[in-house]
């Protein structure tokens, strides 16, 4: 049984060492960086309410559709990266079927830019 402990002992040593340093980090944190709010510092900047509010308030629904259509369009970018790796690899058929993934997000993004989603008010 003690040979079985001694195998976890660098994990307990990491975990002790990363729980050290957190705090050696939060702790010269609070030492270096004094918190002096003004009122540029707490207004609101991106996103759209004041920063020390009630934390149950309602967000407005064009924060949810942008965030989104962000993530919709954000994922195209992530698929098109391995595509044009491999692109050698997988001949005609995923040319083909990237163009057609392309395609649909483009009505999509047409679709959403007709109905006024992408424009703020």
């Amino acid at each position: 049984m003690p040979d079985l402990l001694r195998e976890y002992l660098p994990i307990l040593i990491f975990i002790g060492l990363a729980f050290g340093l957190a705090l050696v980090i939060v702790i010269a944190s609070l030492i270096a960086g004094p918190s002096r709010p003004d009122p540029e510092k707490t207004s609101a900047y991106e996103c759209g309410f004041e920063a020390f509010d009630d934390s149950r308030s309602k967000f407005d629904v064009r924060f949810y559709l942008v965030s989104i259509l962000f993530i919709i369009f954000d994922l195209e970018v992530a698929f098109l990266f391995p595509w044009a790796v491999s692109l050698g690899k997988i001949g005609l058929f995923g040319f083909w079927s990237m163009m057609l993934f392309l395609g649909v997000l483009t009505v999509g993004f047409i679709y959403e830019w007709k109905k006024g989603a992408l424009e703020w008010e």
